[in-house]
Order: C-alpha cells, then structure tokens, then sequence
C-alpha cells in the first residue's frame, strides 16, 4: 500500500506556505525535497561521529571511516555493481561526467576520435566533451531524435566508425522525460567494441537501476535527485575501466607512496577519489537511499508512471496546450507551453499560486534548438506528489491562460 499522506510526513518543507498558499512543489527534476531522516542524520553525524575518515588510528576516525565504507556498499547493492571498488564518490553527475571525460580522453583517445552523444543531452553531457574537443581535437556526432522526443537507433548505429572512442548519453531526458532503451544503446556499441557512459541523473530516483543487467561501462548520477543532499554524487565504473584510466585529481587519499622523483596511486575506488571526501554527504545519500528501498522502487515508480498520465490527461484539456515528449516510454517529466504566453511569465505566475515549476531551456540548448522553440515550463514529479497537486497546477495554468485572453 503505497501511503502518500504518511510519507508527506516525511517531508517538512511540504507542509510550509509560499504567498499564502501551500506549497505545491513540481520541480523534482532540478532537485528533490530531503525526508526528516536524511537531514537528521547529517546532524547526527556531526554531533556524535565527526572525524576524517581513513588512516586515523581513534575510536572516531574509525567509526566515520566504517560509516563511509558502509554507504559505499549500500549504493553498490543499490545499483547491483559487482563490487565496491567499482562505486567512486564524487560532488554529482557533472563532475563524474568531467572525470571520465578527462581521464578517459587523456588515455584512450587521439585527435579526430569520436564520441557520441544524444541531441537531448544535458549541458554537462556536451560541455566536458567540447572541453575535451578544444584541448585534444576530439570530435562529437549526435544521435538525432523524432518528434515524440524519441531517439532514432537506426540513426545511431550509422553515427559509428573505426574512430568513435565513447558513447556517452541520458538515460531519461530533464525536458521530454523520454526513458531512453540504455540496454539497447549499449549493446549496440558493444557490438562495436565501444563502451559507454549513461547519465543517471534523472533515472535514479524513479526506477530500478541495475548497471550489470544495462551492462553500461559508466553510470553516474547525483545524490540532490534521489532526496539526499546536494554536494555528493557517484561515478559506476566497471573496475577494468576504471584502473585503465589515469587518476583525475591528485592530494592525499588517492596515493599509495610519494616521493619528489615518483608518485604511486592507490587502489580503487580511492585512485579517483583526492582529498577529504564528503563523509557526512556519503552516510545521508546512504541515508536516502535506504529510504526509497524501504518504500520500494517499484512501488515509487508505478506511483509516478500513474501520476503521469494523469498530468498529461489534464493539462491536454488545457486550450493551446503544447505538450514537448511524447515518447511510448516517458518519466515524471512534462515540459510544455500555453499559446503565445512565456514561459517565464507562466512560470512567474504559477509561483504566486504557490506552484513551483521550472521555465527556461533547462541546461538543455541544443534541444532546444531542435524543436524550435527557446524554452519550456517544465512539471517534474516525485515521490510524494498527489492527483490533487496536478489538479491545483492544471487551475493554476487555466487561469494564467485567461489573464492573457
């Protein structure tokens, strides 16, 4: 029995007012709400356990060392990886996305080798690549997409040569919500020897993730999305990968021995993994973890699948309603535009019925482009989100409507 009212409990910032009107918060894809045991336990941590971890001989040290290694293994169970090693701890997805970028190019690619990338990546699937492209002369080629928001795998399969190095794509989309077939990607590249890094980010926190059935290569996501803090992420690596891979920052922790002649690196996962890590961020993203399990996430994901319908129902009674991805297998994610009204004027609006949205081109700007358009409003839901809340964001949208006639 999935208990929504009993888990809105969870959430006390749900219950607060914005403008005098109760909050009703649609904006899960920029990032979630944190449940009461999340916050707590951050701190619990810094008033009972606070020490650095690893190499510290006292009792603290020692317990805050056990409860990082802990939280290692609870997001390894979490994404059945084979093994812990394979789990590094990084600040999110966009700074996994960098490391692999940087150390993968710096050791696996020459000038004119290729990766390839979707055409609804996020900035941060594009960005680190170009910075890559400017630093090494490597190239990026784009999987084009339908107009549902679908990719086009026939497409793809054209995309490869003997110089494409990475394929590198979402695996559900922040604006059209499309759940791209990852397993399918994959096998595709690996049919070509090629391996391949999917972003998370938007996946994590409303499916199951099995990174050895989706047989990825890389797998990264970020802790904010799946109602943990912000500030810690993880990079999934497959260990043969990660040790072929030079490290991506150097400092304490990722050494084994120093000298001024010769540096040695340390073993995995602590090769990529320089300078105190975020300990108190590692045992809350455990923390969050273990929260969504406890509610199932098959339970969260038939909860928000029905969620979506419902949402895309309503908001098509909506007159001059344009609805962006509409793919056959589609998350949380509604991005849309109303007649000729703005999207930051729809947004703005919404806010001061206590709604929040997210308006702009949400890091996405090639997407953008393809559909013609320079921004969306964009309704993504979570966990804890209710029929009643769409209702209130529908009524919301129809009497923005009618103030521009």
């Amino acid at each position: 029995m999935y208990d929504i009212q009993k888990i809105r409990e969870d959430f006390p910032i749900l219950s607060r007012t914005v403008y005098g009107k109760p909050l009703i918060y649609l904006d899960n894809g920029a990032t979630a709400q944190k449940p009461r045991c999340v916050v707590e336990s951050i701190t619990d941590e810094y008033y009972s356990v606070n020490s650095n971890v690893h190499r510290g001989v006292h009792f603290l040290s020692q317990q805050a060392t056990n409860l990082h290694e802990a939280s290692r293994e609870t997001v390894r169970k979490f994404i059945n990886a084979r093994s812990t090693s394979e789990i590094i701890f990084t600040r999110g997805t966009t700074e996994s996305i960098n490391l692999v970028a940087s150390s993968f190019t710096d050791s696996q690619m020459q000038e004119g080798d290729e990766v390839i990338v979707s055409v609804m990546e996020h900035h941060s699937n594009i960005v680190s690549w170009q910075l890559q492209a400017a630093r090494k002369g490597i190239k990026l080629k784009v999987i084009p997409m339908n107009d549902q928001g679908e990719l086009l795998l026939d497409e793809y399969e054209k995309l490869f040569s003997p110089r494409t190095k990475l394929v590198s794509v979402a695996h559900v989309s922040n604006v059209l919500g499309t759940i791209n077939p990852v397993k399918e990607i994959t096998a595709i590249a690996h049919a070509h020897q090629v391996p391949v890094l999917i972003d998370g980010a938007q996946s994590i926190p409303h499916m199951k993730i099995d990174v050895q059935d989706i047989d990825a290569d890389f797998y990264v996501f970020s802790g904010h999305k799946i109602y943990a803090p912000t500030g810690i992420g993880v990079l999934y690596g497959k260990e043969n990968w990660l040790d072929k891979l030079p490290p991506y920052q150097g400092g304490g922790e990722m050494i084994q021995n120093v000298s001024f002649e010769k540096t040695t690196f340390n073993e995995l996962p602590f090769k990529f993994e320089a300078g105190t890590p975020d300990y108190i961020g590692t045992t809350a993203l455990a923390k969050a973890l273990d929260y969504v399990s406890a509610i199932g996430m098959d339970n969260i994901a038939a909860h928000e699948h029905e969620l979506t319908i419902y949402a895309m129902q309503r908001l098509k009674e909506i007159p001059g309603m344009r609805i962006f991805g509409e793919a056959k297998h589609k998350g949380g994610v509604i991005s849309f535009l109303v007649g000729d009204i703005h999207h930051f004027d729809m947004g703005t609006l919404l806010d001061r019925l206590g709604i929040a949205v997210r308006t702009g081109h949400h890091c996405a700007e090639p997407l953008m482009h393809r559909l013609g358009i320079e921004g969306t409003v964009r309704a993504s839901l979570g966990l804890y989100n209710t029929k009643e809340e769409i209702d209130a964001l529908v009524a919301g949208i129809e009497r923005v409507r009618k103030m521009f006639g």
